[in-house]
């Protein structure tokens, strides 16, 4: 660490601030010695390999008909956060450079723990998967069910905060509305607004990070049960990184034909290096034009373990993990479901900010048509800087 005396204002006769250069774990770190303003520089680049595909299946019956090996840069992302004139005024913002796309930018108020502010464009507070940065999962990328239940980014204004910390009853929310048009969109297709509740109490008093892995290896047990609700009125039945979309079979983009009302139910924990990950989904989709109504589900169950802490042949940076997903695109045909088996290997050189995975997934269908499957292998190398 140095510091370099940098002018604070253009007017003649404001002190000098020192400016403190470092290099923490976001990234490049600029900070005056006063502490009032913070800014912090971060790439990170996501190295990927895949074959048949690299895409998430949504139908066996074409998957591997075209062999394929795929390497790309999944991700690659430049992101700037920091503080402003006081500690609790932060701000943050995302750029992807491979699709050119402004993803993240917003202002967070957080002066008050058990009451905060956030205005802007991110990742809606609902589920803990799509919440934890694509940075730190614990397999290649996020399960099979996440196309079909994710919020994804909206924009939009939020509340939120802890409340009887450290305490049996300690508890953490989220309170939302926003647009309800996926990413890029700043304003509303109708009268109609997304809203968007999560609650999560935190055991033991004890809060668990949005992030996966025991790297901390928790002495004691940490761990959370959540859940959250959300209903919007769209043009979309799905929401990505790139905007709002369609699941299969709705084809629509008229403004406002569907009216979608979803939950879950999540359980994560931490324990001297084993982590648990657990969500169950469901989701309502009421198509107004065509006066139908259709009712999904998903669910996935995931666990990593550092078995070096039972066997101290094992090496220490390699994380097993596995993960169950299952995804039912219409409950009212029980019988047709897609199934992903997943099992991954974690090599952390640097934490989740320098880390090779590779995950081999298998694949089932049940359709009326009959039983298909498919394989899949991925081994891709993060890292940030």
């Amino acid at each position: 660490m140095f510091a370099l005396a940098l002018q604070a204002g253009a007017q003649e006769g404001e002190k000098q601030l020192p400016v403190e250069i470092s290099y923490s774990n976001k990234g490049l770190q600029f900070q005056t010695s006063d502490n009032r303003f913070l800014l912090q520089i971060q790439n990170r680049f996501q190295f990927r390999y895949a074959t048949p595909s690299d895409q998430t299946p949504v139908d066996l019956t074409t998957y591997t008909e075209d062999n394929q090996q795929v390497f790309k840069i999944r991700r690659s992302r430049f992101k700037v956060g920091g503080h402003a004139y006081q500690p609790w005024l932060k701000y943050y913002f995302e750029y992807d450079w491979g699709s050119s796309s402004l993803l993240d930018y917003r202002l967070m108020l957080e002066k008050w723990e058990f009451l905060n502010f956030k205005i802007g464009q991110w990742k809606i507070y609902y589920n803990r998967e799509r919440v934890i940065s694509s940075g730190k999962q614990q397999l290649v990328d996020r399960s099979l069910i996440n196309r079909a239940f994710t919020i994804d980014r909206q924009m939009g204004i939020s509340v939120y905060g802890r409340l009887l910390k450290k305490t049996w009853a300690d508890f953490t929310y989220h309170l939302t509305v926003a647009t309800g048009n996926g990413r890029g969109n700043t304003s509303n297709d109708d009268e109609h607004l997304m809203y968007v509740g999560r609650i999560q109490w935190n055991l033991f008093g004890r809060e668990l990070p949005m992030t996966s892995s025991d790297l901390e290896y928790h002495e004691q047990f940490t761990g959370s049960i959540a859940g959250a609700m959300s209903t919007n009125n769209s043009a979309y039945t799905r929401f990505s990184t790139s905007g709002g979309g369609q699941l299969e079979n709705f084809t629509s983009d008229t403004v406002g034909q569907y009216r979608t009302h979803q939950f879950l139910i999540e359980t994560a924990f931490m324990y001297k290096g084993f982590s648990w990950l657990q969500e169950y989904h469901q989701k309502e989709i009421r198509d107004h034009y065509h006066a139908q109504t259709t009712r999904m589900e998903g669910y996935f169950a995931q666990a990593g373990y550092f078995f070096h802490h039972a066997f101290s042949w094992f090496p220490k940076k390699l994380e097993i993990a596995g993960r169950y997903a299952a995804y039912r695109p219409d409950i009212s045909h029980y019988s047709n479901a897609i199934e992903a088996y997943s099992i991954a290997a974690n090599w952390f050189f640097k934490g989740h900010r320098n880390k090779l995975t590779a995950d081999f997934t298998c694949f089932n269908s049940f359709e009326e048509n009959g039983l298909f499957d498919g394989n899949r292998f991925r081994i891709q190398w993060d890292v940030s800087f």
